[in-house]
């Protein structure tokens, strides 16, 4: 039996849930923090339950051939990112094989074949939006501590350390956005400590910065600043605004989220358009969207246009198809795929994104598309059907969280030919179709990765009416 600080030589298996790995020792469970299938390590036991225990590398005998060098120095510190120290290829297999177990483990389906995840043409430079922390409490890196520099332990704007929502490292290079987001986190942060502002010091519920999100444009170019405070200043703003326009042309708008309130979001009760026109666009095939401060949008364009090709091609659409689409956002899917049908018929929670969406489908010139507010639990009645049609397709992209139970019976009880669900949490996703098993069968799986050096993979899985 494992005992907490026991240290043993073992060799690490396989790649796990979120990213994480292990091994077996005696049968026995042991996740290994940071460990790559095939490595020959020594590890200490760092935390034992019933079922499992916890392991950090104590030293790496003989490190794995699906090893590489991490690109960037805060590596292992910040909570950016895990995968960087895995060669591409093997993190791509690794999210082929969590979307077929989870399919298998958690959805009971058998002879489930999963298709080679989908790479990114991008591995670094991918995202199109980045939400920094400001901190009152810096977490020092132990190379800034080896330095012996004098370092402002009060002040710090960058991603929290994991696990830890208080502490905040100090980042000065990140190698997931766009070069333009690292040149205006470095310079914004030496503008705000020059002016004197205070960081907000999550203990105390106090100071004036929050969040630093910027968002940028691939396709257009666009960059917004979005700054996060806890009041509005309109002289800093001014401040700030005559500051970007002379040092930053780039930078097409700026604008100021206030969140007076304890919660750590980076959304709030205002946002006030300090210049520029409060919102950016981006392209996704053919279609322009815009972008407000606090849309959701996906993070990695060009994939998310292979995302949407995907749901296309195996939804295997038909001129005469009457789609639902739900949880539909702010319409990214409909209007991708409303040429190809008769009909979308969008549906979603949050009003502001159906606002947003009839606003897109009216920019591009889509007029076969109707966009619905409310929670599907309520507005997914027999009434509905008999309104809008009943659907020959579904497809649905729900939260992480995936759908209620009575939302999936629902769909079964619809019985659309055809029936395509998109997932960024295949263990969901998989729960979500273990339900629909008898009613339905799978035709085809299909990994894609958004989010390269991290666990995240979206998974799209077509099935067919029995």
């Amino acid at each position: 039996m494992l005992k907490k600080g026991a240290e043993l030589e073992l060799i690490v298996e396989k790649f796990a849930d979120r990213g994480k790995s292990l091994t077996r020792v005696d049968g026995y469970v042991l996740f290994v923090e940071g460990g790559v299938p095939g490595d020959r390590a020594r590890v200490r036991v760092i935390k034992r339950k019933k079922n499992y225990a916890e392991g950090r590398i104590v030293e790496l005998l003989e490190p794995s051939p699906l090893r590489t060098e991490p690109r960037c120095r805060y590596f292992g510190i910040c909570g950016g990112c895990k995968w960087q120290h895995v060669r591409y290829e093997a993190q791509l297999e690794a999210k082929r094989q969590s979307v077929y177990e989870a399919l298998v483990h958690h959805g009971g389906f058998e002879d489930v074949e999963v298709r080679p995840t989908l790479p990114s043409p991008r591995l670094y430079g991918y995202r199109n939006k980045m939400e920094f922390s400001f901190s009152a409490d810096r977490w020092l890196t132990p190379d800034e501590i080896a330095s012996g520099r004098p370092l402002d332990r009060h002040f710090a704007v960058g991603l929290h350390v994991p696990g830890n929502f208080y502490k905040v490292i100090d980042l000065e290079e990140c190698h997931l956005p766009e070069p333009i987001t690292v040149r205006l986190l470095n310079e914004l942060r030496a503008f705000c400590k020059a002016k004197g502002w205070e960081p907000w010091d999550i203990r105390r519920h106090e100071g004036y910065l929050r969040h630093l999100v910027i968002r940028t444009g691939t396709r257009t170019g666009e960059v917004m600043v979005n700054l996060v405070t806890s009041r509005y200043d309109e002289a800093r703003m001014a401040e700030l605004g005559t500051f970007l326009q002379e040092q930053f042309p780039e930078v097409t708008t700026l604008v100021n989220t206030i969140n007076s309130r304890p919660a750590q979001v980076s959304y709030g009760e205002a946002t006030y358009t300090i210049f520029g026109p409060g919102v950016i666009h981006d392209c996704i095939g053919p279609f322009r969207f815009e972008i407000a401060p606090d849309a959701f949008f996906q993070t990695n364009t060009e994939q998310a246009e292979r995302l949407y090709e995907v749901a296309r091609e195996l939804a295997a659409l038909r001129p005469d198809d009457l789609v639902y689409d739900l949880y539909c956002g702010t319409g990214t899917i409909s209007i991708f795929i409303a040429p190809h049908v008769r009909h979308v018929v969008g549906v979603e929670l949050v009003a502001s994104a159906v606002e947003n969406a009839r606003a897109n489908a009216a920019a591009n010139g889509i007029t076969n598309c109707t966009f619905v507010a409310g929670d599907l639990l309520e507005v997914l009645t027999p009434a509905f059907v008999r309104t809008h049609g009943r659907p020959d397709v579904v497809i649905v992209d729900p939260p992480r969280a995936g759908m209620h139970p009575k939302v999936v019976r629902r769909i079964g009880q619809l019985r659309p030919e055809r029936f395509v669900y998109v997932s960024c949490n295949p263990q969901t996703q998989a729960r979500d179709l273990k339900l629909l098993r008898d009613l339905y069968r799978i035709e085809a799986v299909q990994p894609v990765d958004l989010f390269p050096h991290t666990d995240h993979v979206e998974s799209v899985v077509a099935l067919r009416a029995r």
